[in-house]
């Protein structure tokens, strides 16, 4: 595949579908929810008079700190409540509104999703596919503050990442970021956002299941002709994910961004999947810097090396990136890669100090970087190890 490309040779059997609010069923969440309150209401107006004065006689109804069992935390209680209290104020959430054509004419559809705050001016990190056809967009902040004049920056266009921006914000609480090539199987992690575009900050932990996981998502049902598109290197969790979350933080336990939550499967429990936050950071450092949404990019095409592709291709290591290409050149003509002397059939191993496949794919592993950066690759060529150089330049659309 072509660096930061979509992955077509990872074909899955179980569907995925991306996790912005659907415009539909918002009334009958409501509706569900008060029948359940209402119903309780009834229940305990008939048992009362069972019961009642019996628990009038018992001391249970006494109220102590020393009897409040809800004052006794555990350890495992303390950091997840350290962590929602540190980056609750650095998730927003999202709503959209757009216009769709049917049978029926024009109709103005609604959406939600979740984001992260990455500037105290109002920057606005999130799934591109949460403000896609949107033609107006707000952003509501933890503290409930509601700003309308939000408009988007721009999108990266080799990855669902999008970039907003709130004017005349201040006094934001941007995320702190962590290194999502770390993450480790089992590590403890929190999702935070805005589910069902209804419950703000809602609040779910569970554990990292996996990394390097390619899928297929699409925008609501899977059965619809609606549109899909391969996401690759995402990192696979336990911790509940629902409709909302796209664009909001998974988090470890020492309140840092490691992901981005972004797709679930479906017909699965508990197998949610986020964008590592590391493929962000080139665009973020230039958005700040800039205002501008520039990517980075290096300009060959590549697959990932498996035990069983490199048993394929004979090759001599079984992780990094292959050079190869389907038809004609793997190189594109006068990219980066290009310049440096990238050949067919070179091998990837180390982008910088990084190594690739357990630090992460090229892809992910050069979007750390800017524009006019210059990188080491590391590269097995003829079974000898050289280092190359590369200078990135800004991808556009015909790169």
């Amino acid at each position: 595949m072509e660096e930061g490309k979509r992955n077509t040779r990872s074909a899955k059997t179980a569907s995925y579908t991306v996790v912005s609010r659907s415009p539909v069923s918002r009334m009958g969440k409501y509706v569900t929810v008060v029948v359940l309150v209402v119903a309780g209401c009834f229940a305990a107006g008939i048992g009362g008079g069972l019961i009642g004065s019996k628990l009038a006689n018992t001391n249970s109804l006494s109220h102590t700190t020393a009897s409040d069992g809800n004052a006794i935390v555990s350890q495992s209680e303390a950091d997840i409540a350290n962590v929602a209290s540190k980056v609750g104020p650095s998730v927003v959430a999202i709503n959209t509104q757009g216009q769709t054509q049917s049978f029926y004419g024009t109709q103005t559809e609604e959406g939600a999703g979740s984001g992260i705050v990455i500037s105290s001016d109002g920057y606005i990190l999130t799934n591109k596919h949460v403000i896609a056809n949107s033609t107006q967009v707000s952003v509501t902040t933890s503290d409930g503050t509601e700003y309308d004049n939000v408009t988007v920056v721009g999108t990266d266009p080799l990855n669902d990442l999008a970039f907003l921006k709130i004017k005349g914000a201040s006094g934001l609480k941007p995320a702190t970021f962590g290194d999502s090539s770390t993450v480790k199987i089992g590590q403890n992690v929190v999702a935070i956002g805005n589910a069902l575009g209804q419950y703000q900050n809602t609040v779910t932990s569970g554990i990292i299941s996996g990394t390097g996981r390619s899928v297929t998502a699409s925008e609501g049902d899977s059965s619809s002709d609606s549109s899909t598109e391969t996401l690759t290197d995402l990192i696979q969790t336990d911790a509940a994910i629902n409709p909302g979350n796209s664009g909001g933080p998974l988090v470890n336990l020492s309140g840092q961004v490691v992901g981005m939550d972004t797709a679930v499967a479906e017909d699965a429990q508990s197998i949610g999947f986020a964008i590592p936050i590391n493929s962000t950071k080139g665009i973020i450092k230039t958005l700040l810097a800039t205002g501008k949404v520039t990517k980075a990019y290096l300009g060959v095409n590549y697959v990932a090396i498996t035990p069983a592709l490199a048993k394929q291709y004979s090759l001599p290591v079984k992780q990094g990136a292959y050079v190869v290409s389907d038809s004609g050149s793997a190189i594109v003509s006068g990219s980066p890669a290009d310049k440096a002397g990238i050949k067919d059939k070179d091998i990837i191993t180390k982008v910088g100090s990084q190594t690739v496949g357990p630090d992460g794919s090229v892809s992910s592993l050069l979007s750390q970087y800017t524009v006019n950066d210059t990188v080491p690759l590391t590269i097995i060529r003829d079974g000898k190890t050289i280092t190359v150089n590369v200078t990135l330049a800004a991808y556009t659309a015909s790169s």
